[in-house]
């Protein structure tokens, strides 16, 4: 074990025996149960543009949370001081919140047997000692290689690299404890390129768990120059309904309005277009998606949630079927329902796909639009109303033939879910949700 893994295990240690005094101090002052929990990262971001340092910055934040509940009343409270002083003064203010607070007959812990007490190791930690001096060097070289990449790029807006590592430890009264530390590094270019009286900017990231994983600085900044070029003199188009492709880097943004509207608060609030869905088609059965908690260094893996609660294996989708709605200990109990293991949110869903790539799928499309952005909010996951702005690519022939922008794309959520055709393999990386690009087989288009 490297000196570094002992001091992060040392300080969840530390942060451990806060926690157990917290949850004893809760008990003395008659607390029905308790919770507590920490988050702590640390590291180093840096920002350059034109090769000139920006900002160079070494943070380390975080708090330790304190649910209290005297009863069916719940108060919270937290504090970045683990002093035994400041944390018997935060159990203090707590439990005054709670004498305070409405009953509430879904308030309460997670239930003890759904708790996960040894979690498993997943791999995310993989800490790495950057120096200042090697950061901005990465940063500008990914700079340097996107004004080289082509003339056109004139401005930029710059290339950032952060390195951090944290932990998380929790525990409650049910006599659960534990934690597990992790890494996160990245490193994004942001350019912008001229075109006559045209102007565009475009970007391009990297991020993983661990340094060596993260792209060449020199293939992001291409990356992002070709992303920004490609776009310029874009033109409008007229309104019409045509095929659409959301390229994977954005696609992953049509499950993201997937996992609002089966999270348990919206079912129970009933501010879902997909209440009452469980068992019936919510998408085109092309569509299968599982849930993989526990793949090891993956950027969504976490042996349990935010309560404790033990992570695992689910299937989301079976076929276009919704076989299961996404919920913490307390919209549980609104609904009838055990946690699914989501207060905090989603683990690493993988949407099965085909052997298309995308240059196939534009191929089986013939002739529409991929969408490379997406602008704006106007997506309502309460009726399934969707209405964004966009920008990409026209495409003819089964070939790209010209940038679009200022225009917009526009259906329902549910309509879009159905006409899913076709899911490429040019699986995206770099979130929690693991989606190749998606063929929908008819949006309405609105040039502006």
């Amino acid at each position: 074990m490297s000196q570094t893994e002992v001091t992060i295990w040392q300080e969840i240690a530390e942060v451990k025996d806060a926690v157990s005094q917290v949850l004893a101090h809760a008990k003395q002052l008659g607390a029905s149960s308790a919770e507590a929990s920490m988050n702590r990262t640390r590291g180093l971001s840096v920002e350059t543009r034109h090769g000139e340092v920006e900002t160079v910055e070494f943070n380390q934040d975080g708090g330790l949370g304190i649910s209290i509940y005297v009863g069916q009343r719940k108060g919270s409270a937290s504090t970045a001081d683990l002093s035994p002083a400041a944390l018997k003064r935060t159990v203090e203010a707590a439990i005054d919140i709670a004498r305070y607070t409405s009953e509430d007959p879904h308030a309460g812990l997670a239930e003890a047997a759904w708790l996960e007490l040894s979690p498993p190791d997943l791999d995310l930690f993989h800490p790495a000692s950057v120096s200042t001096e090697q950061a901005i060097e990465w940063c500008k070289a990914s700079e340097e290689a996107a004004f080289a990449y082509d003339g056109r790029i004139t401005n930029s807006e710059g290339a950032s690299f952060s390195s951090h590592q944290g932990l998380k430890v929790y525990g409650n009264s049910h006599g659960q404890l534990v934690g597990y530390p992790s890494s996160r590094h990245s490193l994004s270019c942001v350019v912008i390129g001229e075109d006559g009286d045209d102007m565009q900017r475009d970007y391009s990231y990297t991020v993983a768990r661990e340094l060596g994983a993260l792209l060449d600085p020199a293939q992001i900044g291409r990356e992002a120059a070709m992303e920004t070029v490609q776009r310029l003199n874009g033109r409008k188009l007229g309104t019409q309904k045509v095929p659409v492709i959301f390229r994977a880097d954005i696609a992953s943004s049509l499950f993201g309005h997937l996992v609002s509207a089966i999270s348990g608060g919206s079912i129970y609030r009933k501010s879902s277009f997909l209440l009452d869905k469980v068992g019936q088609s919510v998408m085109s059965d092309k569509v299968t998606i599982l849930e993989r908690p526990h793949l090891k260094k993956a950027l969504a893996s976490s042996p349990f949630d935010g309560e404790g609660v033990k992570t695992r294996d689910l299937t989301i989708l079976d076929k276009g079927v919704l076989t299961t709605y996404l919920t913490t200990s307390y919209s549980g109990r609104k609904l009838g329902l055990p946690s699914t293991g989501h207060a905090g949110g989603i683990h690493n869903w993988l949407v099965q796909h085909g052997d298309a790539d995308l240059a196939q799928l534009c191929r089986d499309m013939g002739k529409g639009l991929l969408v490379t952005e997406l602008m704006g909010q106007g997506v309502n996951t309460v009726t399934g109303d969707y209405s964004r702005g966009a920008a990409g690519f026209w495409v003819e022939n089964g070939q790209i033939q010209f940038p679009v922008s200022e225009i917009t794309i526009a259906g329902t959520l549910q309509q879009m879910f159905m006409d899913i055709q076709a899911i490429g393999k040019d699986v995206d990386p770099r979130g929690g949700v693991l989606t190749g690009s998606v063929l929908i087989g008819q949006m309405q288009i609105a040039g502006h």
